[in-house]
C-alpha cells in the first residue's frame, strides 16, 4: 500500500492532520512554489497553526514547512513520509539546508542516546529526500549500531540491531560493491548469530581486501568455521546486559553483578566485544555491595 493510499496518518505529539479541500495549491516563494496537493496524505500541522488553517479554510505555506518538518522529525517512518519529504525537497530549500547543518553539528561532537536519536531520525529524513544515496543508510545502520551497544539504551539492543542489518540491506541494494557496508552487513549478522551467513559474507569479501585486512577477516571466518564463536548469540549477551543495567538501576547490584559476570565468562564474547563500560558498572556493582577488591580490578579493566 503506497502513502497515498493509507488513509489513517500516525498520531504524532502536537501535531494535527488537516484535510485540504480538493482544489488547494500550496504556493509561495514569489510564485516559485505551486503544489496541486489533490491525492497527497493529509497535511500535519503544529497544533497552534492548525486552528488558524481551519478558520481560513486552508494552511498557508509557512505553516506546512513547519508542520512537515516536525511530523519528520518525529517520527520519519510515518505514513506518508515519503509524499512529505517529496514537498520538503521541492519547496522548502531552506529547511533542508537546515536539516544538513544540524546533521553536521551533531557529527562534529560526541553525542548522548538522545541526540543519536535525534541524529537517527534526521539521516532518515535526508534518506528521503535522496533515496538512492547508499551512504544514508550505512550511517544510519552505524548509529543504530551506536545505539544498540551502549549500556545506557542496551534495552533497545534488539531493536537497534536488527533495525541496522535492515539498512545495511538497503545499503547493499544500492551499491552492491561497497566492501564496508559489506563487511559490516557480516558484523551485524554475527551479532544477531547468523554466524555462517557472516562468514560466508566475508569469505566473498576477503579477495577485495589489502592484505594486512585479509588476514584479520581470515581469522574471523576460520574461528567461526572451527567453532570458536560465543556460546549464544551476542544479542542475547547484550539484552542480558541491559537486564543488568536495569537490575543495578533497581537496587541490586547483587544481581547485576552476577548477570554482568555470566555474560564475561563467555571468553569469546568478552575478547571479540570489549566494553570499557561492562567493566565499570561491575566494579560499582561490587562497590556498592562492600567487594571492595574485587570492585578494584574491575575499575582496572574499564
Amino acid at each position: 500500500m503506497s502513502d497515498t493510499q493509507q488513509t489513517e496518518p500516525t498520531p504524532l505529539e502536537g501535531i494535527s492532520y488537516f484535510t485540504p479541500p480538493d482544489d488547494y495549491l500550496l504556493s509561495g516563494r514569489d510564485g516559485l512554489v505551486a503544489i496541486i496537493w489533490e491525492g497527497k496524505p493529509p497535511i500535519p500541522l503544529l497544533e497552534e497553526d492548525f486552528a488558524l488553517a481551519e478558520a481560513h479554510g486552508a494552511p498557508d505555506y509557512d505553516m506546512v514547512g513547519r508542520g512537515i518538518y516536525q511530523a519528520l522529525r518525529l517520527n520519519p517512518d510515518c505514513v506518508g513520509a515519503a509524499g512529505y519529504a517529496a514537498v520538503l525537497k521541492e519547496a522548502y530549500p531552506h529547511i533542508v539546508s537546515e536539516l544538513g547543518g544540524q546533521i553536521i553539528m551533531l557529527e562534529a561532537k560526541e553525542i548522548d542516546t538522545p541526540y543519536l536519536d535525534r541524529k537517527i531520525n534526521f539521516l532518515k529524513i535526508m534518506a528521503l529526500l535522496d533515496p538512492g544515496n547508499a551512504g544514508l543508510p550505512l550511517e544510519i545502520a552505524r548509529a543504530y549500531v551506536d545505539k544498540g551497544s551502549r549500556l545506557s539504551s542496551m534495552h533497545s539492543a534488539v531493536t537497534c540491531w536488527y533495525a541496522a542489518v535492515k539498512q545495511l540491506e538497503t545499503a547493499l541494494s544500492l551499491n552492491p560493491d561497497d566492501i564496508h557496508v559489506t563487511y559490516e552487513y557480516g558484523e551485524a549478522l554475527y551479532v544477531l548469530g547468523r554466524y555462517e551467513q557472516a562468514a560466508g559474507i566475508w569469505s566473498e569479501l576477503i579477495a577485495h581486501l589489502e592484505p594486512s585486512k585479509q588476514a584479520r577477516i581470515e581469522a574471523r571466518v576460520a574461528e567461526i568455521l572451527a567453532g570458536k564463536i560465543p556460546m549464544v548469540p551476542p544479542l542475547d549477551y547484550l539484552t542480558a546486559l541491559s537486564i543488568a543495567v536495569e537490575q543495578h538501576h533497581n537496587g541490586f547490584s547483587n544481581d547485576a553483578a552476577a548477570i554482568i559476570n555470566d555474560v564475561l565468562a563467555d571468553q569469546i564474547f568478552a575478547e571479540q566485544f570489549p566494553m570499557n563500560e561492562v567493566y565499570y558498572l561491575l566494579g560499582t556493582c561490587y562497590q556498592e555491595i562492600g567487594l571492595m577488591t574485587e570492585a578494584a580490578e574491575a575499575f582496572k579493566r574499564s
